[in-house]
């Protein structure tokens, strides 16, 4: 109760139901369902309209006066896609971080992403023909080709909402080395996120699994500071370019990301108060942990990159309710 009342999507649902049929007032109480079926951990919407039927007391908490007023699963799953089309899941979360923490300043932002396992085939990427330049130098006469601008380079100069866009979000396959060093692929999507000191999750964005962490990172930065002040930016050896720390630079912050090998082997070591700042990056995989064994995250039964954020975001609701409410009774 405390988590719907905390989170009150149905505010963020137009009452704009017009013609025959079924009330669309009822959307409002399918939303809260559907917080509510993140929060108890049931796997399908056929169990958690079981469930509404079989507890009174949940049907009644979410909504619903009677039990014949439980509408079908069908029902639930065309009020599902609706939500997802209209991204209702960001609104909520965008109107939540304006109304706690709009005023608040931010010591640091952890910044990382997680593997999502998906349910469809996977697209194959249709590979563009490469246009290889000759070494050396050019013939006399002939003018050598411009080098193309990575994408790094060009987030930089655009609109988050321009480079977002830009990046795939196809169902495809990823290969990414876990924590403990062992290299792991799966098929599915790429879930990126920003997260602060306590965890609180304010931004994310879905992408590929094959999409690299560090061609979110830029458009994350200008995200992120477009909602809170922070200072720090934490982010781990993927995200080691020369791009991404200019940005960070340039909302103000200070990047403190660790440095990549690359081939040489080599690297420069951080300053000792940069590991204890960079030791605040933990919170990020704590949070997709979460997301993932307590919130549906390891568990997505839709297809498709805009249906699969939806019900992500229901998870990344609850876990910023959960935790502001843990905040308040400590």
């Amino acid at each position: 109760v405390e988590v719907l009342e905390l989170i009150e999507i149905e505010k963020h649902i137009p009452n704009n139901w017009k013609g025959f049929g079924r009330p669309q007032t009822e959307r409002k109480v399918i939303a809260r369902c559907f917080i509510a079926k993140s929060v108890l951990r049931y796997q399908t919407t056929r169990d958690l309209i079981h469930e509404l039927k079989a507890r009174p007391n949940h049907s009644v908490k979410c909504g619903f006066k009677r039990i014949v007023d439980i509408p079908s699963e069908s029902t639930f799953s065309r009020a599902f896609a609706d939500f997802a089309k209209a991204k209702l899941g960001a609104v909520t979360h965008d109107c939540m971080i304006d109304e706690y923490l709009s005023t608040e300043i931010v010591g640091h932002i952890s910044r990382d992403s997680t593997a999502i396992n998906g349910r469809e085939k996977i697209v194959r990427k249709a590979r563009p023909d490469k246009v290889l330049r000759k070494r050396g130098r050019p013939a006399k006469g002939t003018a050598r080709l411009p080098r193309k601008k990575t994408r790094l380079e060009i987030q930089s100069q655009q609109l988050p909402s321009k480079s977002l866009s830009e990046l795939p979000t196809a169902c495809d396959r990823g290969v990414k080395k876990n924590a403990k060093g062992y290299i792991e692929s799966w098929n599915g999507f790429k879930l990126h996120a920003d997260v602060n000191d306590i965890g609180l999750p304010l931004s994310t964005v879905i992408t590929s699994a094959s999409v690299h962490d560090s061609q979110v990172a830029i458009p994350l930065i200008q995200t992120t500071s477009s909602k809170v002040q922070y200072c720090y930016d934490v982010m781990d050896a993927a995200y080691d370019s020369r791009f991404i720390r200019e940005t960070s630079e340039l909302h103000g912050h200070v990047p403190i990301i660790d440095r990549n090998k690359r081939n040489s082997g080599f690297t420069k070591p951080m300053l000792p108060h940069e590991k204890q700042r960079y030791n605040e990056r933990s919170v990020v995989e704590r949070f997709n942990g979460r997301l993932k064994e307590e919130f549906g995250g390891s568990n997505v039964m839709v297809k498709g990159a805009e249906r699969v954020m939806m019900h992500l975001m229901f998870g990344v609701l609850a876990i910023f309710a959960d935790l502001l409410i843990k905040i308040t009774a400590s």
